[in-house]
């Protein structure tokens, strides 16, 4: 991993996953949690204040020193205590069946083994526990999917990984999930953006 995202990845995702209007996503990603919760990219703590009163601790998963530093403060505001775990998804420092509920926001489009991430958390999940989640990801528009495609290789090598290609919620099922809840929509902005903007956020569940 270079210096550009190491060092500066994490900031330009503080500032671009943090914008006021990705809160409805995060609160509909959040709502459903309870218990102990994993958290795997956890980022600048973006989700911290948004937390049901139901979670009672948050397990951290977090693979950048920069971004998790950067969490500092809303960390140290936390009502919920909040301790980072591990580095990989798909590598879980966790025992089976340990964890309630899950949630991962702006990160299933990153992990280098998205399909191993989630089968980590069918491992750590207890029976019947969900995952929250909000992602951008590939458009059913195939003008604006026609340029993710040709976009894809250029976003990976600027911003750590991320691709624009990732198809989330068929994604989320094939991994042992079931759907409970589901929003798809363009994020607000002119058409230019919507490679960028294509936005699915829910709920899903592992069998009870």
């Amino acid at each position: 991993m270079g210096l550009w995202e190491q060092r500066v990845v994490p900031h330009i995702v503080d500032r671009t996953c943090g914008i006021p209007q990705l809160r409805p996503l995060r609160d509909l990603a959040c709502s459903g949690l309870r218990g102990r919760v994993v958290e795997i990219g956890f980022g600048s703590g973006s989700n911290i204040g948004l937390y049901p009163s139901s979670v009672t601790e948050i397990v951290a998963v977090e693979p950048s020193d920069v971004a998790w530093r950067l969490s500092a403060p809303r960390r140290a505001e936390s009502s919920v205590p909040v301790t980072r775990v591990g580095l990989d998804g798909a590598r879980l420092p966790l025992d089976d069946a340990s964890v309630d509920t899950a949630l991962v926001t702006f990160s299933l489009c990153t992990i280098p083994d998205v399909a191993g991430a989630l089968a980590e958390l069918c491992r750590v999940l207890r029976p019947g526990g969900t995952v929250g989640f909000a992602e951008h990801g590939l458009s059913p528009d195939p003008a604006v999917a026609r340029w993710q495609h040709r976009l894809d290789g250029l976003q990976q090598r600027l911003f750590g990984g991320c691709h624009l290609t990732r198809d989330i919620p068929r994604l989320v099922e094939s991994g042992g999930f079931t759907l409970e809840h589901l929003d798809q929509s363009y994020l607000p902005g002119p058409t230019v953006s919507r490679p960028w903007g294509y936005l699915s956020a829910g709920r899903a569940a592992l069998p009870s």
